[in-house]
């Protein structure tokens, strides 16, 4: 990336830009081919002022409950097949504390059903501990399953995820079908959370190639500048795989247009309901 920057800096095209917001536009795309990774972006943001997030604590219950409606839609279709669109997938502290909610909006509406579709077309947010409580929902309690190791560059330091012992409410289980959306738009967590569970034989992923985003990214100030860089600090390595869905992301295992996949998805559930019924009149 130095390289790159210096070579911009005696590029007399891009210094005769005098736009700043077409300048990071241009920027953003010479580094983006000349260290192949789609993830970085120049952004030119005048005033930016750094914005802690609220601690837990601080956020009222019912702030929390709004957030999780606004985020989570969930119903229940035609063949008894439950359908969960999840747009921002919330961590393992936030989704402790507002428990009963999640179990009275979500939970207790999916968990009888006979088979289930995890919509993550439009999920672009999450929280790396929302991975293995959302995985543990799908697996058996024991063993426990090492799910992902995450390498954060800034510490030097390199988390393993493992599948939960215990959760709250009861879990999903293994034996029934689960189909996981996907589109180009899905990024970051929910892309872990599909490449996971598509590793460990527990779902069939629908839809598009997703994003090929990642976990963590990092947003720095160009020196005494207006100008900032977003770049990953972080990386997914499948313990599976030995590989990261990162910037080429995730393939589906049946590959329709995002808008299809639903369709796709409830079709598959209904002919996997309907094999053994088929074998046993075939014998």
């Amino acid at each position: 990336m130095e390289e790159a920057i210096d070579a911009a800096s005696s590029n007399t095209e891009i210094l005769s830009i005098s736009d700043p917001a077409t300048l990071a536009s241009v920027l953003t795309d010479g580094v983006k081919k000349t260290i192949s990774d789609s993830r970085v972006k120049v952004t030119y943001e005048p005033g930016f002022v750094p914005r802690a997030p609220p601690t837990i604590p601080d956020i009222p219950p019912e702030q929390l409950a709004a957030m999780i409606k606004a985020t989570v839609k969930v119903e229940v279709l035609d063949g008894n097949i439950g359908y969960l669109k999840i747009q921002h997938i919330i961590g393992e502290e936030i989704a402790q504390k507002v428990g009963p909610l999640l179990l009275e909006h979500v939970w207790d509406k999916i968990f009888p059903t006979a088979g289930m579709i995890l919509d993550f077309r439009s999920a672009i947010t999450g929280e790396l501990s929302g991975i293995p409580y959302i995985v543990s929902y799908f697996t058996e309690p024991e063993p426990l399953i090492h799910i992902d190791s995450v390498y954060d560059r800034t510490s030097d330091v390199t988390i393993e995820l493992w599948s939960m012992p215990t959760l709250l409410g009861k879990r999903y289980g293994t034996s029934k079908p689960l189909i996981i959306l996907t589109s180009q738009d899905t990024l970051g967590v929910a892309e872990d959370v599909a490449y996971c569970l598509k590793n460990l034989k527990r779902a069939t992923v629908v839809g598009e190639n997703t994003a090929g985003g990642t976990v963590k990214t990092s947003k720095i100030k160009v020196g005494d500048t207006d100008f900032y860089v977003f770049v990953p600090v972080a990386k997914s390595i499948n313990p599976i795989t030995g590989k990261s869905w990162e910037i080429n992301g995730v393939a589906p295992d049946v590959e329709v247009a995002a808008e299809d996949a639903l369709d796709a998805a409830i079709a598959i559930i209904k002919l996997r309901a309907e094999i053994p019924e088929l074998l046993q009149t075939a014998a």
